[in-house]
């Protein structure tokens, strides 16, 4: 499931490249040394991971409150339909019950402070650009968070989404290299095929929480291997 988030996030990052492309592309980086160029792109994109590890720590710890209850499995194959849902319900329906709005002064205080670190150009502006940004509200970043949610624990939930940041980095580094990346046909083959992947993904999910004794994809709840191992020990 861990490696769900990394192909998650690599086959959406050029969602991630079209919402923080534009923050990517006005970072103040050193554009007469490539050393200090690359360097500067690294810290940056640690900040993100950090936001993105914390984020996820905070929800594999909600994820693993609900496991408490016995529902881990139940709450892996709610989450896998959720995910799926969301691909297959149009857009618009969803901008008519709009969840983000009570949030919004606090995405508006994260946009100002972006802004502001935007002008500068001090060491800890790129990792503090960085950790910002992991906070912007994203599509993608919500289907990542769902996953670690359903981790069940709040290091996994934590590993979780920093993979899912792992995986868009090769792409947005490109983007802030070659601002003309994936122009045209690719860019939309690109596009259409991040629902699929959305779909499998969520697909994997409600798999791993029917329990089904397949080995990585589905393996069987751990009461029921304990049982198991008695039946053969008597």
């Amino acid at each position: 499931m861990l490696l769900s988030a990394l192909i998650l996030g690599l086959m959406g990052s050029l969602h991630c490249v079209g919402m923080c492309g534009p923050i990517a592309f006005m970072l103040p980086v050193d554009r007469t040394n490539n050393y200090k160029k690359f360097g500067q792109i690294f810290i940056y994109h640690f900040g993100r991971l950090m936001a993105y590890g914390l984020i996820g720590l905070i929800f594999g710890l909600l994820g693993k409150g609900l496991s408490i209850f016995g529902i881990q499995q139940k709450l892996s194959i709610g989450i896998g339909i959720i995910m799926i849902l969301i691909v297959l319900i149009p857009y618009k329906t969803f901008n008519k019950y709009n969840l983000s709005k009570p949030i919004y002064k606090i995405i508006s205080k994260v946009k100002n402070q972006l802004g502001k670190e935007l002008k500068k150009k001090s060491p800890d502006t790129f990792l503090t650009i960085g950790f910002l940004n992991g906070f912007l509200p994203c599509g993608l970043v919500y289907m990542a968070l769902f996953g670690s949610i359903a981790m069940g624990d709040a290091l996994q939930g934590s590993l979780y989404m920093m993979l899912f940041g792992v995986g868009t980095l090769p792409l947005m580094t490109a983007a802030i290299y070659f601002s003309n990346l994936l122009k045209g046909g690719i860019r939309q083959k690109i596009q259409k095929a991040i629902p699929v992947f959305v779909v499998i993904i969520g697909a994997l999910f409600i798999l791993r929480g029917l329990g089904l004794g397949i080995p990585y994809v589905s393996p069987a709840p751990v009461n029921q291997l304990a049982s198991s191992a008695i039946e053969c020990h008597n």
